[in-house]
């Protein structure tokens, strides 16, 4: 039984933090009190960002998400505590600031030619016929993930509402928030929901925020979402941390479920875990994810910046604003306060049963056994949706982009048209819910596609574009000089480890997932009709980049022969 922080959960608690917050105030001191780079809003016809921290909240908007929350202090708890920030950081190092990098530099090359997305990138660091077509998942994947990513948002702003209002209060037990959150999502008709009304509403309104900003363009629209959203997260964020440190030990007459004992959960480190090539697989998956690697996003948002504009301080700035959210915050919140509830044993079995369990389950009842829970509980969602909507903004992005700067469309036509074929495709994702459609577009598009994606990725800039290109467009206008053992790792530890994470992945899940190996034969035909989605969307999406390079090729020759 976990007994409060061991000396060496302290040492790992204190090292996590620290390097976290050094790292966090390194880079925006630097930010905040280096050279003062000129702003300009518009550029060669493509917009701009209007701010330096703009770009940067963006950028972390981006890559914070429920992941941060829930995801990650499930998986440090189940394998090996503070032991697994080694490998955590290890990845962080080696994976996810590299990676990070090689993103924010072919974004920028990107952009200065007109390109912001993946097909005209990739074909700019390769000329060959294939390269655009590569790209296409660039777009695809975010795409795919924001069809349904939108849903589950929509679910944490419709239980901010219900947790203010005490909709659910009342309930203080998992089985009867189980049945809340089915009825809520429609998997099932309950006493506490009829039909799918109340998720379609708050759906609709998640939607509409979203076209709102999007339609509102780069600096007025996106980076107006991020520079109020993200510091009251952060605000949230922290008032919820001081909460669940404050509570010590809820029940007196079980003095062993208290908030010390949640912390050692997260913390005491397992180094017999270290042993398991498992461990350091889904370590390296943590970061991968948590900072939104291999999905174009980030690609996208940096062709917005100019060519002479810093980068390497930029991208790490993200990078540490991200890991402050998922370490300090995420680390903090959900587990130990589930502990302080539950206790250790039931705390595990809520971590195992995933993310929602955690976060629209166990959560829900906690907030009705404290004081003022229906404020904190409408923080805390409100939180969750600030990280949703920051995210799923990023992702339509991409879809958008490419039609404005290949097909030249005004941005309000490019915004209405992706948001017509959202809006249709996520109904599917509503209707067929509980035959597991949601979980088929994730796996695919948000666990698989990525580590492809991203392998091409770096491959792409480290071998055929080559380094050393590489490393001078890294650096141009950089406020922050790279150490070069980092052209090494990028060059060949980076892609090395992104191939055995495939191989991996591939060899455990993938293939299993492919055969639908223990789903239920009811079901399959629902998730067919996802993969079929999917497929579809990248053929649509080849035929447009095709007859996007056929009509400039046509203006070319004209060009010429004027």
């Amino acid at each position: 039984m976990t007994q409060g922080l061991t000396t060496n959960g302290w040492f790992f608690l204190v090292f996590g933090w620290g390097f976290i917050l050094t790292l966090t105030i390194y880079c925006f001191s630097r930010v905040l009190f280096g050279k003062k780079p000129e702003v300009v809003v518009e550029a060669g016809g493509r917009e701009q960002w209007g701010s330096r921290i703009g770009l940067i909240l963006a950028v972390a908007g981006n890559a914070i998400g429920l992941g941060n929350f829930l995801r990650f202090p499930a998986k440090a708890a189940a394998n090996g505590g503070g032991a697994f920030m080694i490998p955590y950081f290890v990845a962080f190092i080696l994976l996810g600031i590299p990676m990070m990098w090689v993103e924010w530099t072919i974004g920028r090359m990107g952009g200065v030619k007109g390109h912001g997305t993946t097909p005209g990138m990739f074909h700019l660091m390769w000329k060959k016929a294939p390269s655009k077509y590569l790209g296409a998942l660039g777009i695809v994947i975010p795409f795919v993930i924001v069809i349904y990513y939108n849903f589950i948002e929509s679910w944490c702003l419709g239980y901010s509402w219900f947790s203010v209002t005490g909709k659910y209060f009342g309930h203080a037990n998992r089985d009867a928030m189980g049945k809340f959150l089915h009825g809520f999502q429609g998997v099932e008709s309950n006493e506490f929901f009829s039909s799918l009304a109340p998720v379609l509403i708050f759906w609709a309104i998640t939607i509409s925020l979203n076209f709102y900003f999007l339609y509102k363009g780069i600096s007025k629209g996106i980076e107006i979402l991020a520079k109020y959203g993200m510091p009251l997260l952060f605000i949230f964020g922290i008032i919820l941390v001081v909460r669940v440190l404050t509570l010590g030990t809820p029940d007196p007459s079980q003095p062993e479920m208290n908030v010390a004992n949640g912390m050692g959960f997260i913390w005491n480190p397992d180094f017999s875990r270290l042993g398991s090539a498992s461990v350091w697989l889904i370590a390296a998956g943590q970061i991968f994810f948590t900072l939104s690697l291999g999905q174009g996003i980030i690609n996208t948002y940096a062709s917005y910046v100019r060519e002479k504009q810093d980068i390497t301080l930029n991208g790490l700035t993200t990078s540490s604003t991200n890991e402050f959210a998922e370490v300090i915050l995420g680390g903090t919140i959900a587990i130990p306060v589930a502990v302080a509830f539950f206790g250790v044993a039931e705390t595990k079995i809520i971590a195992e049963g995933g993310a929602f369990n955690l976060g629209f389950q166990a959560l829900p009842v906690i907030f009705q056994k404290i004081p003022l829970g229906q404020i904190f509980g409408g923080m805390w969602f409100f939180l969750l949706f600030i990280a949703g909507i920051t995210s799923s903004v990023a992702m339509t992005q991409p879809a958008i982009a490419f039609l404005e700067d290949e097909f030249k469309w005004k941005r309000e036509k490019a915004v209405i048209v992706v948001f017509s074929v959202l809006v249709t495709l996520t109904a599917f994702v509503i209707a067929f819910f509980k035959f597991g459609f949601l979980d088929e577009l994730d796996f695919w598009a948000g666990t698989f596609g990525l580590v492809v994606f991203a392998t091409m990725e770096v491959i792409l800039f480290s071998w055929v574009f080559k380094m050393k290109k590489g490393w001078e467009e890294m650096h141009k206008g950089a406020d922050l000089k790279v150490p070069r053992i980092f052209k090494f790792i990028i060059t060949y530890v980076t892609p090395v480890y992104l191939l055995i994470m495939l191989g991996v992945w591939t060899y455990q899940d993938a293939v299993k997932e492919f055969l639908m190996t223990g789903k239920d034969p009811a079901h399959r035909p629902y998730l067919w009709g996802a993969r079929v989605m999917i497929v579809a969307l990248v053929l649509v999406m080849l035929l447009l980049i095709r007859k996007a390079w056929n009509k400039k090729k046509g203006h070319e020759a004209e060009a010429r022969e004027a």
